[in-house]
């Protein structure tokens, strides 16, 4: 692969990958900023991770790591952030003079697109789900100010490193099994409900109340249950509000440059035929 004319290059790393927009948010930053650089996709599963890492010379400055590479991406990073300890995962790597460093933008993401829908503050939270989104939407919840939340999960014995995760960025959590859930009562209680379940796993009708709502989902869109909260007069952000909020600290992390955020939600926007607003 000839690098460009500076030689520098980044990539999204992932398996599947062909389906990744990061090409789409990077090579619009890089082009604001006037870099020519080339970012690309990289094929590689977790396992495949760390050789692949090994090879790449030092013209490459950054990965961006999307599943099933996260918990290898942290691993293999000779330093990695708080956050990214906290969540178990990496899906920023960026090479120093030491070797890779780990970050987890996820908690940016999370953070950044409920703010864009409005949120100010709240104290407690509910995530259905305990994955490694899930623990993304814990430590953005803490950096949000939310003190509290509470987690639910189809098999609580399955929810350890949610509850670690909570635990290393200050949240009280309870976990929830899901069959005994008292969802409309969860919703009441709350501030802002983060959804990382498929949608045929979520009853919009016990949910609709919620204030504010983020729905990893967003094809297809809406979903039953961001129909449901609009219905009521909630606010709504979406997955792929997470993934243009994720960006932006990646960018500037590679780059060492501000991130272009207006050309980056733009050029989503067209590639992604308007779907959503997406708001800054």
């Amino acid at each position: 692969m000839p690098a460009d004319v500076d030689g520098r290059r980044a990539a999204v790393v992932g398996k599947p990958v062909a389906h990744s927009l990061s090409p789409v948010l990077h090579g619009a930053a890089y082009e604001a900023l006037g870099l020519p650089w080339e970012y690309t996709r990289l094929e590689a599963s977790a396992s495949e991770l760390p050789a692949l890492v090994a090879d790449l010379d030092e013209s490459w400055v950054g990965l961006s790591v999307t599943m099933p590479g996260k918990g290898a991406a942290l691993e293999l990073a000779t330093s990695a952030t708080d956050r990214a300890r906290a969540v178990g995962a990496a899906n920023t790597l960026v090479r120093n003079e030491n070797g890779w460093a780990a970050d987890c933008t996820d908690v940016d993401g999370v953070a950044g697109a409920l703010r864009a829908a409005g949120f100010e503050t709240g104290t407690s939270g509910v995530v259905l789900g305990a994955g490694g989104t899930a623990r993304a939407a814990l430590a953005g919840l803490a950096e949000l100010g939310v003190t509290s939340a509470t987690v639910v999960v189809r098999d609580p014995t399955r929810a350890e490193a949610a509850a670690a995760c909570a635990a290393a960025v200050g949240l009280k959590l309870e976990v929830v099994a899901w069959a005994s859930a008292d969802f409309p009562a969860l919703v009441a209680g709350s501030s802002v409900l983060v959804n990382t379940a498929p949608p045929d796993a979520v009853g919009p009708e016990a949910l609709g109340g919620t204030p504010f709502l983020l729905d990893v989902i967003y094809h297809p869109w809406p979903t039953p249950l961001a129909t449901a909260v609009a219905e009521h007069g909630g606010h709504v952000a979406t997955g792929l509000d997470m993934l243009l909020h994720q960006a932006f600290g990646q960018v500037e992390q590679f780059t060492g440059k501000v991130a272009p955020r207006q050309a980056m939600r733009d050029a989503l926007h067209t590639a992604t035929g308007g779907i959503l607003p997406l708001p800054l």
